[in-house]
């Protein structure tokens, strides 16, 4: 199995295409080649004109911990390059920065989330290509979460930068196909190719999406392993709440919620009464762990940690959405009162409630926060987005 940037520097086609032009990279710390090489480095030993460097939210460097913690534009120290930022002062690159190439490549490694701030950074990148009159390259990836698509669609003018557009949490695609994607739905007019990866089956276990012989690498501080990306789409609502995500702990973003003050015993009771077809495709773990940062510091919290690995893993039956969004269901039940939804400034968006900015529109709070409401009202509405984005971007599919 080849990424994209091992095709790219084993075609000599594909290279000198690059001769002769400026070549700008968009990376982060998984920008790995198959030997482990930092895609930067391999690429100028290549003899790949590169004049710039971009880095996305956590940076190139992958050293900024939590949301909202900004990096700032550098001159690289081994080759004298700008390394530009798109989470400091700006998110979308400036004309300025635009300038420094004439070609892009973009070498991120995603989860396959909507909410997973590189697919946003791809687009305001074509975005901006567009209106300068630039070319992309996508040196493509595999999506961990494989093809299935789970979620409802975000509501028009919900957009923010961890919502681009009209897609469900976990949307199914690779970054090469999303760029296709945007590019037609949007309307954009550009130069744009996808180098392939080579072999990367997402319908074959053991893998599902991520090629067991690939060594895993943290594209952002808190993706530590293919579980946490594979349960990424439902825990990732947990920002958007007082429940801890497990961050401050060596296993973040693969709990349901973690909290000195609810028993989760009760809490997977409640799950299982409600929906206990929601809970397939994974194990449940009643655990314990104490942040050492984070929500809940230095508090005993109890948690329901999820394990969508081993033997346990059943890649189809799987739905990490519907899973996150059942124990808040079953949190509310047991504790009508309970606090569940944090107020805070969540990327950037002052406007509205952080769990609302997450999913796109305000229909799982309501779901949630309504006991009348029952699992397949739920189900419903998302079976009908989930539908629609599978048909809608069939075409686009490379492999």
């Amino acid at each position: 199995m080849k990424n994209g940037i091992d095709r790219l520097l084993a075609d000599p086609q594909l290279l000198r295409q690059l001769k002769g032009r400026r070549v700008a990279l968009v990376a982060h710390p998984a920008s790995l080649t198959a030997e482990l090489v930092h895609s930067l480095d391999a690429l100028i030993a290549a003899g790949v004109p590169i004049t710039s460097a971009f880095g996305p939210q956590h940076g190139l460097k992958g050293d900024k911990q939590d949301n909202m913690v900004e990096t700032a534009d550098e001159i690289d120290p081994r080759y004298g390059i700008p390394i530009f930022s798109l989470y400091g002062k700006v998110r979308r690159p400036t004309a300025a920065m635009m300038d420094s190439a004439d070609v892009f490549l973009f070498d991120l490694q995603d989860l396959g989330c909507r909410i997973y701030t590189f697919v946003t950074t791809l687009l305001y990148l074509l975005e901006e290509a567009a209106k300068a009159g630039k070319e992309v390259w996508v040196l493509d990836r595999p999506n961990p979460a494989g093809r299935p698509v789970e979620g409802t669609l975000l509501v028009p003018g919900q957009e923010s930068f961890v919502g681009a557009a009209p897609m469900p949490m976990r949307h199914g695609l690779t970054m090469g196909e999303m760029g296709h994607w945007f590019i037609a739905h949007f309307g954009l007019d550009l130069a744009y190719r996808v180098v392939p990866m080579e072999g990367w089956r997402p319908d074959e276990g053991p893998g599902w999406g991520w090629p067991p012989e690939r060594v895993w690498i943290n594209p952002s501080p808190n993706a530590a392993n293919l579980n946490m990306a594979r349960a990424y789409a439902g825990t990732v609502m947990l920002e958007g709440t007082t429940l801890s995500e497990g961050r401050g702990t060596t296993r973040p973003l693969e709990v349901l919620f973690g909290a000195p003050d609810l028993v989760a015993a009760d809490v997977m009771a409640a799950m299982r009464r409600l929906a206990p077809e929601w809970l397939d495709g994974c194990a449940l773990r009643d655990c314990w762990f104490e942040p050492t940062f984070h929500k809940h510091q230095g508090k005993l919290c109890n948690a329901l940690m999820i394990h969508a690995e081993g033997p346990f893993y059943q890649h189809h039956a799987f739905k990490p959405w519907r899973l996150q969004a059942l124990a808040f269901k079953a949190i509310r039940l047991i504790h009508p009162a309970y606090p569940l939804w944090r107020d805070f400034a969540y990327e950037y968006e002052f406007d509205r409630l952080a769990i609302d900015v997450i999913n796109g529109g305000p229909g799982l709070r309501e779901w949630v926060d309504d006991p009348a409401a029952r699992p397949e009202d739920l189900d419903a509405m998302a079976a009908h987005d989930e539908a629609a984005w599978v048909a809608e971007v069939r075409a686009h599919l490379l492999y």
